[in-house]
């Protein structure tokens, strides 16, 4: 068991916050767990959850307000201890969000092969086999995760960033949005929450001199934001996220990935979300926004 500390602060009577970081192997846990590190998180790595009811006697005893615990299929039997885990927490009056790290299966081999690491469920099978056996086993969890972070197509650093967005210290009853841009091409992104389309709006693509912007561009953004079906549009999704804001809320979610698309996520999508984005913060909402393919051709 490998265990690293990160900055610690805190009040007694403060309640202990509890992190299980999980996912698919190649996903980018290790990635995670950085990044929680950096932001104040105290993380212990492949901590068996029968242990977990001690250490966080030691976290709240030492004033420890965030601890994560990240959890993979090297030892399955570590899965199946988690019904007792949960039940231990919710004794101390703790309910642990789950943060699931995810990529496509393509990159996961693609990864894998790169490092040239087998897949620790393989066998001696191929190490596709091993990642089609590790996703199976892990569908229950998934399903259950408060966050899913598909890192198919973000690097280390946005990956590191989308952790940061949902698990940087937040004021209680706040909703935290992320806006992520995407093209269709490229694949809808399975960790947003709410999907919009703009595709309907007319392409900048087609636009000789626009071609090579991006809806971050003054001239791309003012011609999409221009067009007659923007504003309703914006007004639309505008609506919707400040009408489920609050039930997130209510059921005890604080993170709202939405996801805003056209074809290829450089032009319409980009300037949609930014400015989606830049009136949901103006309201005071908690908002990021990212453009997952802006630059992908």
């Amino acid at each position: 068991m490998r265990v690293t500390s990160a900055a610690e602060a805190g009040t007694d009577d403060a309640t202990l916050r509890v992190l299980v970081v999980t996912g698919m192997s190649g996903a980018g846990r290790s990635t995670a767990a950085h990044a929680l590190e950096d932001l104040g998180w105290y993380v212990v790595d492949n901590l068996p959850p029968a242990m977990l009811d001690d250490l966080c006697s030691q976290m709240e005893a030492a004033g420890v307000e965030q601890l994560a615990v990240v959890l993979d299929v090297r030892s399955w039997s570590l899965f199946e201890q988690l019904p007792t885990m949960y039940e231990d927490l919710a004794r101390r009056g703790i309910s642990p969000e789950v943060l699931f790290l995810d990529a496509s299966d393509e990159a996961i081999v693609r990864r894998q092969s790169s490092a040239r690491r087998p897949h620790p469920l393989q066998g001696d099978g191929r190490l596709a086999d091993g990642v089609q056996v590790e996703r199976s086993l892990l569908a229950d969890l998934r399903s259950v995760a408060d966050v899913v972070i598909d890192t198919t197509r973000l690097n280390p650093h946005q990956t590191a960033s989308r952790v940061a967005h949902f698990f940087a210290s937040e004021r209680a009853g706040e909703l935290r949005v992320l806006l992520l841009s995407f093209g269709f091409k490229n694949g809808v992104p399975v960790d947003a929450d709410l999907v919009v389309d703009a595709r309907f709006l007319p392409n900048p693509h087609w636009v000789p001199e626009l071609r090579s912007q991006t809806g971050l561009q003054p001239a791309v953004r003012d011609y999409v934001l221009d067009q007659s079906d923007a504003e309703p549009f914006l007004q639309q999704v505008e609506g919707l996220v400040r009408l489920v804001s609050p039930g997130y809320l209510r059921e005890g979610k604080h993170h709202l990935t939405v996801g805003v698309g056209c074809t290829g996520g450089k032009h319409r999508s980009t300037a949609l979300a930014t400015e989606l984005g830049r009136r949901l913060s103006a309201s005071g909402m908690r908002v990021e926004v990212m453009h997952r393919d802006l630059g992908l051709e």
